[in-house]
């Protein structure tokens, strides 16, 4: 059975150097669709819920839900790609040994990059169902950077769909505030990256209002099929920080000025690629008519 098709729960942990974190997972599917909520159990309460192409994000002691119609990068576990072989133009597919995983058989396939433009990825899935197990980032010397385990998990079964509500605490009494994402105008898709990375294309155009930002923060995600990067275009006036190329854990972050605004791109990228997509933004002037 294809693993999009399975209810499971467990326990993952995320590290990313020496930082460690955990969250448990509950993954259902009903006659009304695919449904996930990932639950963060170390720092600020946060509940992440998907329910098919609707994500919610979901901080309890703020009352506050996000929500946005789709979401950049899914949160993990996550399948396989659908057809590894989509992934041959960009990265080498190689099959490892079997290892066992959280108690189950798991194939290794190792994701190596064919140029210099993304990192690799080795991948652990259940032999059975096609689950991803667990996740390593690796460096272009093969160094982990950031992995993903699950360290306990349970595959079939009923879950209470009840669970993926957006708010589940919540009360007539306490309705949380709903922020939403929007739609860009015409306007805003004056922007272009020309030329992209090879193999990267554009999955998500949106505006969103960031922590901090007076304004509406155009946020476009550019995708190979397994890495997401993102590109935030804002008004000079409301942008601060530094320009240039900085790190922030995994990520690489490049930010320069563009006709009066800064332009920001993110990813878990070399730092050749952000490099190579911010400089390559610009604004399109409309033709007279």
């Amino acid at each position: 059975m294809a693993a999009h098709q399975l209810n499971y729960s467990g326990l993952i942990v995320f590290q990313e150097g020496a930082h460690v974190e955990s969250s448990r997972i509950y993954h259902a599917v009903d006659e009304y669709g695919e449904h996930e909520k990932l639950v963060m159990l170390d720092g600020t309460t946060r509940e992440i819920i998907r329910n098919n192409e609707q994500v919610f994000c979901y901080y309890p002691s703020k009352h506050i839900v996000t929500m946005e119609k789709r979401q950049s990068i899914r949160p993990f576990p996550a399948l396989l790609p659908h057809q590894l072989s989509e992934l041959s133009e960009n990265y080498r597919v190689r099959k490892g040994p079997v290892e066992r995983v959280a108690g189950l058989d798991s194939q290794i396939i190792a994701l190596e990059p064919k140029d210099a433009y993304r990192y690799g990825r080795v991948l652990w899935a259940d032999k059975n169902s096609g689950l991803l197990l667990k996740a390593e980032l690796q460096n272009e010397n093969g160094k982990m950077i950031e992995r993903f385990v699950f360290t306990q998990i349970n595959v079939g079964g009923k879950i209470d769909t009840k669970i993926f509500r957006p708010y589940p605490g919540s009360s007539e009494k306490s309705n949380p505030v709903i922020v939403n994402t929007i739609e860009p105008s015409a306007n805003d898709l004056e922007w272009r990256i020309d030329p992209l990375p090879p193999g990267f294309n554009k999955i998500i155009d949106t505006k969103r209002q960031l922590a901090g930002k007076q304004h509406l923060v155009l946020h476009r995600v550019y995708s190979d099929g397994l890495v997401a990067i993102s590109v935030f275009i804002e008004p000079a006036d409301n942008a601060g920080g530094e320009t240039g190329l900085s790190q922030q854990g995994p990520l690489n972050v490049y930010s320069r000025f563009v006709s009066g605004y800064k332009v920001t791109v993110i990813g878990a990228v070399p730092p050749i690629t952000v490099t190579r997509m911010a400089e390559a933004v610009s604004m399109q002037v409309p033709a007279l008519k």
